[in-house]
């Protein structure tokens, strides 16, 4: 008797290890670009906030200028630095996010044009010959770290750019406990989007999975069009999660010491119920 029929079910092949990890960067990739795509959308998606911009202007008074920003994304915090006369040097690995910038920074005056430079790179690999006196990754740019070697590779970064007596100074998510747990099949309905293009209203849902192991949140932004010939859309984003103390010994272990910690921009403590921290760190000494 054959070992099998032709009408038999076949198991589907084992995944190896190396195809899981493949896809698994796929995924992380998709999630870490897909967003940025459109930097029109993201910007207005994003219009409303605007706490963050205050602080890092005040973070520039602070520590002095000039500043390098990492993740400068469509110039929303550079423009503003340099409006309050600081130099920025900003780093963004997405061109769409360039092109954004480029375009919001021609619509100023020539001097405060001047005062920025825009690069395009990775914040794990690049090297401008510079060091700051303030290196600033704001809005979960480091959210996009999705392992030890990627934070590892980002923190020698900073290290590299900063003078001596530098601040790095950046946000990330504070871990949504209530968030990561999600049922994952279901979508969270959020307000309405406008297409800043178009003009068209979308319906915007998000769904959320947590890959604990990694402590990644995969989000897919769903975009349904309530009207008209727009199709629906759906973009990802992935965020690693950093707990408190995680981020602590992360930066420990890395050549930087917590100086400040705060819960929000007005510099208020970190609490249960913060939703971002914001750090201020220097390099450790030896």
């Amino acid at each position: 008797m054959p070992r099998s029929s032709p009408t038999s079910k076949r198991k589907p092949p084992m995944m190896t290890p190396r195809v899981l990890d493949r896809l698994i960067e796929r995924s992380l990739r998709q999630g870490a670009q897909s967003l940025y795509r459109d930097a029109p959308l993201y910007d207005h998606l994003y219009a409303q906030r605007k706490d963050d911009i205050a602080f890092y202007v005040e973070m520039a008074r602070r520590h002095s200028g000039p500043v390098l920003e990492i993740g400068v994304g469509t110039g929303r915090i550079a423009v503003a630095l340099a409006q309050a006369g600081f130099a920025v040097t900003g780093v963004d690995a997405m061109p769409s996010m360039l092109r954004q910038a480029r375009s919001r920074i021609a619509a100023l005056p020539a001097s405060v044009q001047a005062r920025i430079v825009l690069h395009r790179g990775d914040m794990r690999r690049f090297a401008l010959g510079r060091r700051f006196p303030l290196v600033i990754a704001p809005f979960n740019a480091f959210s996009h770290l999705y392992s030890r070697t990627d934070v590892e590779r980002a923190l020698a970064v900073c290290r590299l750019h900063l003078r001596a007596g530098g601040r790095l100074v950046f946000d990330v998510i504070m871990p949504d406990l209530p968030a990561l747990m999600q049922d994952p099949s279901r979508l969270y309905r959020c307000a309405d989007v406008v297409d800043p293009i178009s003009g068209e209203r979308f319906a915007y849902s998000e769904a959320s999975h947590y890959d604990v192991e990694r402590q990644v949140r995969s989000m897919t932004l769903q975009l349904s069009p309530k009207k008209g010939k727009a199709q629906p859309r759906a973009i990802p984003l992935t965020h690693r999660q950093f707990f408190p103390a995680e981020l602590e010994a992360l930066l420990h272990y890395n050549g930087f010491a917590i100086e400040e910690r705060f819960g929000d921009f007005a510099q208020g403590p970190l609490t249960e119920r913060s939703e971002t921290q914001v750090v201020v760190a220097r390099v450790r000494r030896s």
